[in-house]
């Protein structure tokens, strides 16, 4: 019978028989016409065990925010058996198996029987017919148009649709992602390498696609909330990019109470049109209420390694803590360094020292020798290279080394002889850099400084603690006199001074947030600062000029001039008289800072400002530093908790112990139809992907802190300022605390408001009154939401 026969047939039949006959043709062939057409083959499925019914029953029906790519798949595809074989399935296979496969090929790799070799056969020649495939031979198929097809990682936002980020990258000046829409993104889940087709193309070169074939799992481990059930809870993933649930049997529990934070493993990931996993407790957390606890959840939401292998304990515990100075050490000890850092800091790797000359004056910056306890190639770097860098969060850290290293033997605590690496620079009476030189060392830190002693010191010229530190008063003076030197000598080059105070996040001992406040930022921190960046430019140099090609540069390259140009016309509707002459230079920034200098909205356009920028990146080809105004610039001065900084000093030590730059590694042997990546271009990429994750982790655990700070707090009003205007309301941050919550357009009562989104500002309709980025508001804490990390305002009348 043909196929709208049997159809119209169908629609009269009572539903049970309906069920039964449309069952048995599906078995042969399933011919709708969607855009995976057609599905070739459907494999018999075996009849449902009673785990089945208990395990669909622990949904509840549609899953949390049920999507519309699962209403999409359960509305136009008949699924029966475990698995399908569509043509995105085919297409996805050919192209994963260097762009063409046999027939027995794609048989094997749907473990398809011989029966079904002639379907498979119709199926790839229907294909052709629709010029998705090309026939090479009698059994070889290969994709048409395989350039429509790219790889990249899905990024998927709470509200359902993603981005593909293209990797590998595409040409310079093409998009670099892909958008996918909810309905398109099949089985893909947030993380996962995908395989995609290029759908179309909008009119500013912005394109849309749909995923063709999940190539990588980007997530097998979710942390989440458990629901106990009986026979089966469910855990319910805590990152809202994750928008489905994990059915857990009882047995596979791991123990865990209901309500707990755990850690989850899935074993059997959605199918087409499927609502939940399966998967099973790795891990109990505990309760998600606890702070320690919660920092637990951002360590493995962020896949943060934070446990230190047996390879490396073993290689740890052989380290000798005998410092002494050997050949090729310079002896520094009898030179004065002390080290200046936070009160709660406890990993010193920067030392300084300044000496008057009859030229100027001469500056010591020694750092901890991180190289000399981890030999390149040892289970020590290759931990350490995972890690990329420390992660500091209000109530721990995340070392990138071993705490023995980190807090004792590499960091440079007082009256303990210390490994060092030093720069030694000679500066003239203004401050302009005369020589340099470099080498290991041993020194003697005398005292260990904080900013606030140093400030009392020399700002607030505290007698009583001027008197106890009255040995450095003459130290510190020359130190302070050169670093107000290097300062001026940068910002005239063209330094752009951003002044980005961050909230301080102070943790009680009873495992409560004591207090959230603007963090301390005095000349202290400046004079550390300027020293750092001098040693960081000196070595950068060296670099350049001895050709040595296996450290990183810290680059930062030119804004995109479309993005100042958008905030230049920003601004204005701030009432800044943003200059005319020259945007885009560090020059032009530097004016429009000072607009906002010493106002309520300087925190506000710093951010702006610094947004319109380029990220800075780690690369070994120097670029320059836009922001520095530097042509050359690296990391150097923190190896303890950055690894590009100890990829420098091992780039530097081998020239200065061999005169001659060490030669960059050769290339391994690749397989047929492998590229060759250089190593240090593939570390300066990868690197600068873990800054970025650690800087992402920190945030987000300051913006739990925070939340719990405020949900006692309902009730109480704050000085704030709108910091972002969208159609659902304002963002509001508090000027005290840089705590941010949202005000809903629906709470704005005293007048209906429109979103006048060409100016981004709210209007009243009746009174006029206006609330755009930059507005002073007093608001109240009316709600707090914690799981999803929200803090709702009002705005006071």
């Amino acid at each position: 019978m043909h196929e709208r026969g049997l159809r119209s047939v169908l629609l009269h039949m009572s539903r049970p028989m309906t069920k039964r006959i449309w069952r048995c043709w599906a078995v042969t062939i399933n011919y709708k016409k969607t855009n995976e057409d057609p599905i070739v083959i459907r494999k018999r499925q075996p009849r449902r065990g009673k785990g089945s019914r208990i395990e669909r029953s622990a949904g509840n029906g549609k899953r949390r925010g049920e999507s519309r790519r699962h209403q999409q798949h359960e509305g136009s595809k008949t699924i029966i058996g475990r698995f399908q074989v569509s043509a995105d399935d085919i297409v996805g296979f050919i192209l994963s198996s260097g762009g063409q496969a046999e027939t027995a090929e794609i048989m094997g790799a749907f473990d398809l029987g011989r029966s079904a070799r002639k379907e498979l056969h119709n199926g790839l020649h229907a294909l052709v017919t629709q010029k998705v495939l090309r026939q090479i031979d009698d059994d070889t198929y290969g994709v048409r148009d395989s350039q429509e097809y790219s790889e990249g990682i899905l990024t998927v936002n709470p509200r359902g649709f993603g981005f593909v980020v293209l990797d590998p990258p595409p040409a310079r000046n093409q998009p670099s992602d892909v958008f996918v829409a909810e309905r398109n993104l099949s089985t893909a889940l947030h993380g996962d390498r995908v395989l995609i087709k290029i759908s179309s193309v909008g009119r500013e070169g912005k394109q849309e696609g749909r995923v063709i074939k999940v190539l990588d799992r980007g997530t097998e481990l979710i942390v989440g909330i458990y629901k106990a059930g009986t026979p089966v809870g469910m855990v319910s993933p805590e990152d809202e990019r994750f928008a489905f649930n994990i059915l857990v049997r009882r047995e596979q529990s791991c123990g865990a109470k209901d309500g707990e934070a755990v850690v989850a493993r899935i074993t059997e990931y959605q199918n087409v049109g499927g609502v939940n996993c399966k998967g099973e407790i790795v891990e109990v957390l505990g309760n998600p209420d606890s702070l320690r606890v919660q920092t637990e959840i951002v360590i493995r939401k962020f896949k943060l390694p934070h446990v230190f292998s047996p390879e490396v304990e073993q290689q740890l515990a052989a380290v000798s803590d005998i410092v002494e100075v050997g050949p090729g050490r310079l002896d520094l000890r009898n030179i004065l360094h002390i080290t200046i850092d936070g009160e709660t800091a406890r990993d010193f790797d920067d030392a300084v020292a300044v000496e008057t000359t009859a030229t100027g004056c001469r500056l010591y910056v020694s750092i901890a020798d991180v190289s000399h306890y981890v030999q390149e190639g040892s289970a020590l770097d290759a931990e350490a290279y995972q890690r990329g860098t420390s992660v500091y969060f209000p109530t721990m850290v995340v070392p990138m080394l071993p705490e023995r290293l980190s807090n004792n033997l590499c960091s440079l605590v007082p009256n303990q002889d210390r490994y060092a690496f030093s720069a030694i620079m000679d500066f003239d009476h203004q401050g302009r850099l005369q020589n340099k030189r470099f080498g290991k060392s041993v020194i003697l830190s005398r005292y260990r400084m904080t900013y606030t002693l140093v400030r009392q010191i020399l700002i607030d010229q505290d007698p009583a603690v001027r008197e106890q530190y009255s040995v450095l008063l003459e130290p510190l003076a020359e130190m302070e006199k050169l670093a107000r030197l290097l300062l001026k000598e940068r910002m005239a080059r063209g330094s752009i001074g951003f002044e980005l105070p961050e909230a301080f996040v102070e943790v009680a001992e009873d495992d409560t947030v004591k207090n959230v406040a603007r963090s301390e930022r005095n000349f202290a921190h400046q004079l550390i600062e300027e020293f750092m960046l001098a040693a960081n430019e000196a070595v950068a140099h060296a670099m350049d000029d001895k050709h040595l090609t296996r450290g990183l540069y810290r680059i930062h390259e030119t804004p995109d001039p479309i993005k100042v140009a958008e905030f230049a016309q920003f601004a204005k509707t701030m009432g800044l008289a943003i200059p005319n002459e020259g945007p885009g230079t560090p020059a032009w920034f530097g004016k429009v800072l000072e607009l906002g200098k010493g106002t309520p909205q300087e925190y506000i356009v710093n951010n702006l400002l610094l947004r319109t920028m380029k990220q800075a990146r780690y690369s070994p080809d120097n670029a320059g530093h836009f922001g520095l105004a530097a042509s050359h610039y690296c990391h150097f001065t923190s190896p303890i908790r950055r690894y590009p900084d100890l990829m420098v000093h091992r780039a530097l030590a081998g020239f200065l112990s061999s005169g001659t730059p060490k030669p960059a590694r050769k290339p391994p042997k690749l397989k047929e139809g492998e590229e060759y990546q250089d190593p240090v271009v593939a570390a300066g990429e990868f690197l600068s992907s873990r800054e970025r994750v650690a800087v992402d982790a920190e945030r987000e655990m300051v913006d739990r802190l925070k939340v719990r700070y405020m949900e006692d707090k309902i009730g109480e009003s704050f000085a704030g300022i709108v910091s972002g205007v969208a159609s659902f309301g304002l963002f509001v941050e508090l000027l005290d605390s840089f705590i941010s919550g949202a005000v809903a357009i629906t709470d704005l009562t005293d007048d209906y408001y429109h979103l006048d989104e060409r100016n981004h500002r709210m209007i009243g309709k009746r009174t006029n009154r206006i609330y755009q980025i930059g507005t002073l508001v007093q608001v109240t804490v009316s709600s707090v939401e914690k799981a999803r990390r929200r803090i709702n305002f009002v705005i006071n009348s």
